[in-house]
């Protein structure tokens, strides 16, 4: 078996402190515990000249708010050591929606740099000449990029191998299959009188697989129809979605 890779995180940021509590926790912490993971933190504002460390300007052409200056953006970016192909990501409103196919795709590779905005805006010439990719966690607007980075972040590094304890635990994640996943139990077999279902504890892993799936697909139907469009499914479970949509 070959050695597992480590994979390399630039985070360029204005608030570098707001990362500390989630990267000193539980599964995040035990890769870089294990060298599976490495996280730099870039203060933007370390990169400015000025006795002020000013990151920030009055928007041409008027208007709100304040816009983040190009100049200690790019000299933060070029400062890191990256190869060519290493993906520049800004995080921003207005760009691709994220997803877990979106962090499959990062998962792949070695370094990541993530550009966090902030304020009104990030100068265009950020997103024409340095950023290779925009990321946008939700139809939503929050007052930076940090937040989003920590979620794109997450979502990528429990994909890598070796930080899970399983192989096969993202496997069956809600929308890795393109459906939501199917519910889970535990002990007490009985809680309130409310039992686990019977199936589950039949030990036929064949019926249980079935059942699965079934209730995956009934999950997918009744809280993100929309889904099913897309979803890789057999001609029974064609049927079946049929059946649902018609009920």
């Amino acid at each position: 078996m070959g050695r597992i890779r480590q994979v390399y995180i630039d985070i360029l940021t204005l608030f570098p402190q707001m990362f500390q509590g989630v990267f000193s926790q539980s599964i995040f912490k035990r890769a870089i515990d294990q060298k599976l993971v490495s996280v730099s933190l870039h203060n933007i504002r370390d990169y400015t000249h000025d006795k002020h460390h000013t990151v920030d300007d009055y928007p041409y052409g008027g208007g709100a708010g304040m816009v983040l200056k190009p100049e200690p953006i790019f000299e933060a970016v070029e400062s890191i050591n990256r190869e060519s192909a290493t993906p520049i990501i800004l995080l921003t409103p207005q760009g691709r929606l994220f997803c877990q196919q979106i962090a499959q795709e990062l998962s792949k590779y070695s370094q990541l740099i993530l550009i966090c905005g902030h304020y009104e805006g990030v100068d265009e010439r950020v997103s024409e000449h340095l950023a290779t990719d925009e990321i946008s966690i939700g139809d939503y607007v929050l007052s930076g990029g940090e937040l989003a980075a920590m979620v794109v972040v997450d979502a990528v590094v429990r994909l890598l191998p070796g930080v899970l304890g399983s192989a096969a635990s993202p496997l069956d994640d809600s929308h890795v299959t393109g459906l939501l996943e199917y519910p889970h139990y535990t002990r007490p077999t009985i809680y309130r009188e409310w039992p686990v279902p019977e199936v589950l504890l039949s030990g036929n892993h064949a019926q249980i697989a079935n059942w699965r799936r079934e209730q995956a697909i009934r999950r997918t139907m009744k809280r993100r129809p929309e889904l099913l469009d897309k979803a890789e499914l057999s001609s029974e479970e064609k049927k079946l979605v049929q059946k649902l949509r018609q009920s």
